[in-house]
Formats: structure tokens, C-alpha cells, sequence
């Protein structure tokens, strides 16, 4: 779609305003807002905004910036009434010099993607966003969530407020053109999964800010509190967003696939595999980047903790989905340690950046761990077969991040820089808060 086809769908969807949209390093979407005749001139001239507020932006003296539509990115937001109906596009970043903003977590992406592009090659994501609904309390507080069903993973109930908000939910999100395939109950109370079909990393990015505000805004609508938070409640599963992959050429091949392989993967496969577990450790502060993260990365809930490769064993950090005849298109390495309050932009780029860093130094994983539980394996048995663990705490990814410049150049020095600041920062406020734990656990006692 070009400028041209833009103005005239924003007609026939009689639209009234339009939000331009982009995240900050963190992943927030931001939004400027304008009434529909506003958008020939945006188009033509770009969103003026001061980004010296904005999380990982510029500093004051340099604080303008442009916004730059991404026309293909135009959908109408469904649940915004008639008489004031609203539709969206995503933007990029400029500076006023017209160069691109290289702290914008968008056109990081797109500047992975094009190392990819080079070679000819797709890089397709498929992502998994799990999300918890809850209850608002009676005075509207959400710190002591209260989940909104009592279903458990895949349960059916043919008329409850839950399959009615879920279905709501996969109808905005196709009308939005998300493609959507399945969405289900999981495993928790409250918890819920709404995947869509694989695309090329960019697009999908913008997918998965696209379910989460629509998921948040469609819940509120039903008085509900959606949560992409990775471990909102304590005792139960936490939300993850398993990332499928897998590498295209421009002709719609499968790289990833070889029929003569037992596990019908390719050698660039198993290096694109190497990558990921050889930085796995640097990687879980991009697409596991919040203190609450690494409540969720711990053994005994399906998470992945153990720094490892298999087919069908959901302990792995990297699983191969198994194959079925005629279908090679669908052989794909399943990355299972991201969680949904990442910055989908980051993420991609640094998984990717990872897994290019294994084929060009042609890595080969080690032995998968089929048949192995290794949440069941001592310390010293991990050890003994070279099982590393990823860090447990955002404190520690974040030195890990530190000292891997593969990480780092694939989102860029401006990103990094802006990045760490606002996780050093993160860590530093948790590092001072009380928490009702150790209130309970130290008041009368110390």
C-alpha cells in the first residue's frame, strides 16, 4: 500500500483520527494523535514530536524528531465506536537531519534484517504470547490479581465470559490482519494463548504490539485486567512467548529443512541453533528484560531454564517441533525462553543476530537432550554433561550482555546504551523497594 491507497482506505473506512505509533526501548507503544485531515500532510512531511521524554529517545538539546508512516502497516481499530472510529499506523524514526534515529527499536530491527536481506535470505517468526485475564478488585486495584476463569490448558466451555472475550479478541485481531490460527486456554487459571500465522520478523514485531493493545483494550471493555506480565502470580505458570523460526530464501524455500537429516535439519539449521545457545545467556536480558522475568525461569513450571537443544522435550531452551511428512515449510526451531514483556523489535534482532553469529562461524550444538528431564538432573550431573543454566536474575543477564559484543551489535551502540540504562535503572529501584515478602518473612522477627 502507498501513500495514494492510505487516503483513500481511511475514506472508505470513515475514519476519524489516526495514531501514529512506535515503541521506546522498553517496548511501550507510544502514540500521536490526529484528526483524519491531518494525515496528507503527516504523510508528506512526516509527525514532528519532541522525543526527550521518551524512554531511550535523545536528550533535550538534540530532542526533535520525525515520524516516517509505514503505510503497510494501516488497520482500523475495532473496537473504537462509529462516530469516532480510529485506525493506526506505525512509523519509524528520523532525526532532523532526515537520517534515521539509530535508537529507534523498529529501525534496529529493520537494520538486522537487512544483514539477512543481503544474502537473500527471510528470517519467519511465529510467536506464542501468552496473557492472563483478571478480575478487578472491587475498589479497581490490580496489585492482588484475581484470575477471571477456572479453566485449565485447552478446557471448553461452550458459553462463559472467557470464550466470549477470547473470540471477541481472535475477531479484532483478524480484522486487523493478524491471521490468527488458534487461541486456547493454558495451563493457569485466567491464562490464555492467541497464536497468529508466522511472518517475516518485521511484520510479526508489529503483530505482537498489535495483539497486546488490542488483548488490553478489548479486556476493558469487559471490565477485565489483561496481563502480559511473565509471572503475575506466584505458585502457578507464567507466560512465555516461544518464538518459532526458521529461514526462507527468496523462493519460498525452507533452509532450515533437509529430508536426509534425522531430525530434518539442515547444517545451516544447526548452526543458527549453536548460535542461540552459545549467547543464550547474553540473549535472556533482551527477550527476558524485566525483574519479573526470572520469577518465571525457574524449574518446575515448563519454562526453560537449561541452556540446551531437543525434539519434543519442553525442558530445552531450543525444541524442534516434530515433522511431518509433506510439510517441510514447517520445520522450525522453537526458541522457549522469551516472555511477552519484551520488546518484540529487540528480540528479533538479537535472536537473530545470534543465531547468524553460529552460521557464520559454522557452530555446531552440542547432543540434544532427548529423553532427559533436566529439571531432574542434580547439579553435579548437569555439569558432567555440560548443561549451562541461564542467569537467574535480571542483575546477571545483564552483565552477561556486557561482556557479548555479538549481542550488542545487533541492536546497535545507541540501543544498547539506551537499553541498559533503563535496566540498570529497573534493577536499582527493585534493589530499594520493600516487598510484602520480606515484610512478612522479616518484621517481627529481625
Amino acid at each position: 500500500m502507498n501513500s495514494k491507497d492510505l487516503i483513500s482506505r481511511v475514506k472508505e473506512d470513515k475514519i476519524k483520527f489516526i495514531s501514529f505509533q512506535f515503541t521506546d526501548v522498553t517496548g511501550a507503544v507510544k502514540s500521536v494523535d490526529a484528526p483524519i485531515n491531518r494525515l496528507e500532510s503527516a504523510l508528506e512531511d512526516g509527525v514532528w514530536f519532541d522525543g526527550s521524554s521518551v524512554e531511550g529517545f535523545a536528550r533535550i538539546q538534540e530532542s526533535d524528531m520525525r515520524l516516517v508512516i509505514d503505510p503497510e502497516t494501516y488497520a482500523v481499530l475495532p473496537w473504537t465506536s462509529p462516530e469516532a472510529r480510529r485506525a493506526r499506523v506505525f512509523c519509524d524514526i528520523f532525526m532532523p537531519d532526515n537520517q534515521p534515529f539509530e535508537g529507534d527499536p523498529r529501525g534496529t530491527l529493520k537494520e538486522m534484517l537487512k544483514k539477512i536481506t543481503d544474502r537473500g535470505w527471510i528470517f519467519n517468526v511465529g510467536p506464542e504470547p501468552e496473557f492472563f485475564l483478571f478480575k478487578r478488585n472491587g475498589n479497581g486495584d490490580s496489585i492482588h490479581p484475581v484470575p477471571h476463569d477456572v479453566g485449565g490448558y485447552f478446557d471448553f466451555s461452550a458459553d462463559d465470559e472467557a470464550v466470549r472475550v477470547r473470540s471477541e479478541l481472535i475477531d479484532a485481531l483478524n480484522s486487523m490482519g493478524l491471521e490468527v490460527e488458534v487461541g486456547h486456554h493454558e495451563v493457569a487459571l485466567g491464562q490464555h494463548e492467541i497464536d497468529f500465522r508466522f511472518a517475516e520478523a518485521l511484520r510479526t514485531a508489529d503483530n505482537v504490539l498489535t495483539l497486546k493493545y488490542t488483548v488490553k483494550a478489548i479486556a476493558a471493555k469487559y471490565g477485565l485486567v489483561a496481563s502480559f506480565m511473565p509471572k503475575p502470580i506466584f505458585g502457578i505458570n507464567g507466560s512465555g512467548m516461544h518464538c518459532h523460526q526458521s529461514i526462507f530464501d527468496s523462493k519460498g524455500n525452507n533452509l532450515f529443512f533437509d529430508p536426509h537429516d534425522e531430525y530434518h535439519l539442515s547444517k545451516l539449521a544447526y548452526s543458527f541453533i549453536a548460535g542461540q545457545l552459545t549467547h543464550a545467556r547474553a540473549l535472556a536480558a533482551i527477550v527476558a528484560p524485566t525483574i519479573n522475568s526470572y520469577k518465571r525461569l525457574v524449574p518446575g513450571y515448563e519454562a526453560p531454564v537449561y541452556i540446551g537443544w531437543a525434539q519434543q522435550n519442553r525442558s530445552a531452551l531450543i525444541r524442534i517441533p516434530r515433522f511431518t511428512e509433506g510439510r517441510d515449510k514447517a520445520v522450525r526451531a522453537e526458541l522457549r525462553f522469551p516472555d511477552p514483556s519484551s520488546n518484540p523489535y529487540l528480540a528479533f534482532a538479537a535472536i537473530l543476530g545470534a543465531g547468524l553469529d553460529g552460521i557464520d562461524k559454522n557452530l555446531t550444538p552440542p547432543a540434544p537432550l532427548n529423553n532427559v528431564n533436566v529439571y531432574h538432573l542434580s547439579e553435579e550431573e548437569r555439569i558432567q554433561m555440560g548443561i549451562p543454566s541461564l542467569p537467574g536474575s535480571l542483575g546477571e543477564a545483564l552483565i552477561e550482555l556486557e561482556k557479548d559484543s555479538v549481542i550488542q551489535d545487533a541492536i546497535g551502540p545507541t540501543t544498547y546504551e539506551a537499553f541498559r540504562r533503563a535496566k540498570l535503572a529497573e534493577r536499582d529501584e527493585f534493589r530499594t523497594a520493600v516487598t510484602d515478602w520480606e515484610v512478612k518473612r522479616y518484621l517481627e522477627i529481625a
